[in-house]
């Protein structure tokens, strides 16, 4: 059996938590029914030469196993993929794999754009002027999305990795009610959410954080 350790924040402020792209990583190892084992740095940690030989950026998540390092989590969602016909279908490879490219470059950007303005940037003056097209990009490539999903459970024919990508990108702008004002995309959220796996990978990740909590003050 392959070793396979995934690395995630020891600890974040709550805002974030449920939020970190290891949840994606996690998710999929769940769904492919692969084992591993979690292992944590602090922020503070993240620069350091031993890290940054794992991730030249100093960024999470980060997997390794007996094949090596991998970084991103889009890349590494694929990877994890390809070893399981569940989430990289033989007869819906190419199209899985355009709808995981969707996710990450054509909703995640506006997505994260609105996240950073609403949460990392709230108390700055520019935040009130460019909110309002933030929100009306934002708006547009969820219409999009939602007339996609009209009639489906999930992207495609059934659920495949891209419905991982996808549900963690619209998590970002979990504090609005953007997803609800579409119907369609607020049940798949719902229905991307209640399933075994991501229910197991997000109890893993907010243990970690429990566990790391800092002591009060």
């Amino acid at each position: 059996m392959q070793n396979i350790a995934v690395w995630g924040f020891k600890w974040i402020p709550p805002f974030a938590q449920g939020l970190v792209r290891d949840l994606r990583v996690r998710w999929a190892l769940e769904e492919a029914g692969l084992a591993y084992e979690s292992r944590w740095i602090g922020i503070d940690e993240l620069k350091t030469d031993a890290y940054r030989h794992k991730h030249p950026f100093g960024m999470v998540p980060v997997l390794e196993s007996d094949d090596g390092l991998s970084i991103e989590s889009g890349a590494i969602v694929h990877a994890i993929a390809q070893q399981s016909e569940t989430l990289l279908p033989a007869d819906l490879r190419n199209v899985t794999l355009a709808w995981m490219f969707t996710a990450l470059n054509t909703v995640e950007p506006v997505v994260w754009n609105l996240f950073t303005m609403d949460v990392l940037h709230r108390d700055e003056a520019w935040v009130p002027l460019r909110r309002p097209g933030a929100v009306d990009e934002v708006k547009t490539r969820l219409a999009a999305l939602s007339d996609c999903l009209a009639g489906r459970d999930y992207l495609l024919e059934r659920f495949t990795a891209a419905d991982i990508l996808m549900t963690t990108v619209l998590r970002f702008i979990r504090h609005t009610d953007l997803v609800a004002e579409f119907a369609p995309l607020d049940a798949y959220v719902k229905r991307c959410e209640a399933r075994p796996a991501f229910q197991a990978a997000l109890r893993n990740q907010m243990e970690g954080y429990a566990r790391n909590e800092p002591a009060a003050a």
